[in-house]
């Protein structure tokens, strides 16, 4: 590297320190959870594992692992998802143990489906049934079925604590189980646990919160993935004012959230008009605790635009970083999320340090197909 080359390294907030929890990161940058298929039965496959150990080697410090689903029937039926189950922890062990190798730390990302698992068997739960507001799907969870869920995520947060993990995320974001209970649209119970009242449409998740926080003790990381926006409602919003986001951070921080991650589809889209910060700089000023951001960083176009959309992604890297360093200089988050573009390239974060911006390799949707490309073949085939 040249001294040219280090020029970001040695001036950017993104390449300085941060630890919380015993988990000590060179930088701020975070790889988030991204689903890539690469599980049988449950279990990651050593693929997954060498992908996780790559970015970490690219210059990642912490890695969130792919949804994981707790060790409960109505979790998800999908055949190629993730489980933390007891027949599956020497996999991930092993996940665990490369990215630790290689120098970072992995959070298990726990997971439930909720109303939007997609089968016709009786066994999908939610809070009021419902996939989205005027949308049935399945049934009703009882108080008894709250309570074996909330020892289900418990459970799958020790099993990831037994094999060496560094924390855990609990997936409360995109219109899941967890955010289903925050959303209004799709809970609407009339137990304590629904309705109107944000409060009470808090108080499940925040109990699964504590349950893992009581399991697992003090040391253990929890981080909260949460968002406004659902896959199937992109105008969604759980906190509609600032006063319920301020209440949101509130019940959670008790309960025993450490790190927030503040999902969105562009991470610097103001949250609410009339002022610039973005869902994460809001969140970040109603805690104590980090922030993380993402959405969109490197790229044009957003997650679900790669999804349901035409347009390849284009790259927008020195864009986006010069973004998120004003942003986070400016205090509104602590940690930035890459997603996608750690897909297209590995190096991301190595490149981005050394100042080589335009030899980032972009990520394109046939990305999503394989585990990594091939080198040999398209290095530096998808610059812009």
């Amino acid at each position: 590297m040249t001294q040219a080359e280090g020029a970001r390294i040695g001036r950017s907030v993104l390449f300085t320190p941060w630890a919380a929890r015993g988990v000590a990161l060179a930088n701020r940058f975070v790889m988030p959870a991204m689903q890539r298929g690469a599980c049988a039965a449950g279990a990651p496959l050593p693929a997954l594992a060498d992908y996780y150990r790559r970015r970490v080697q690219g210059g990642v410090g912490l890695i969130i692992g792919e949804s994981c689903a707790i060790d409960h029937p109505s979790a998800t039926c999908q055949p190629a998802a993730a489980r933390m189950a007891a027949d599956t922890q020497a996999a991930w062990a092993h996940c665990v143990a490369g990215v630790r190798d290689a120098g970072g730390h992995l959070l298990i990302q726990l997971w439930h489906e909720g109303a939007l698992r997609r089968a016709d068997d009786g066994g999908t739960i939610s809070p009021s049934g419902l996939a989205r507001p005027g949308q049935d799907n399945g049934r009703a969870a009882t108080l008894a079925e709250l309570v074996e869920l909330r020892e289900a995520y418990a459970t799958a947060a020790r099993r990831a604590q037994d094999i060496g993990a560094a924390g855990v995320e609990v997936h409360c974001a995109h219109g899941y189980l967890l955010d289903q209970f925050l959303w209004a649209g799709t809970n609407r119970r009339e137990d304590g646990y629904g309705g109107d009242v944000m409060a009470d449409r808090l108080r499940f998740p925040a109990e699964v919160v504590a349950a893992v926080r009581a399991a697992c003790g003090p040391d253990f990381l929890i981080s909260l993935r949460f968002s406004q926006w659902k896959e199937v409602d992109y105008t969604a919003r759980i906190a509609p004012t600032p006063d319920d986001l301020a209440l949101l951070a509130t019940t959670f921080e008790v309960a025993g959230v450490d790190v927030f991650h503040a999902s969105t589809r562009r991470f610097w889209t103001p949250e609410w008009e009339g002022d610039p910060r973005g869902l994460a700089g809001w969140l970040k000023a109603f805690t104590r605790k980090p922030v993380i951001a993402v959405g969109s960083a490197g790229l044009d176009i957003d997650v679900m635009a790669t999804f349901t959309g035409s347009d390849e992604p284009r790259p927008r890297v020195a864009e986006t970083m010069a973004e998120a360093e004003r942003r986070m200089a400016a205090g509104e988050f602590d940690l930035l999320a890459v997603g996608r573009a750690l897909i297209g390239d590995p190096d991301f974060v190595a490149k981005v340090g050394e100042g080589r911006d335009g030899d980032v390799r972009g990520f394109v949707r046939a990305d999503l197909g394989q585990m990594e490309w091939d080198a040999d073949i398209v290095e530096g085939a998808h610059h812009e």
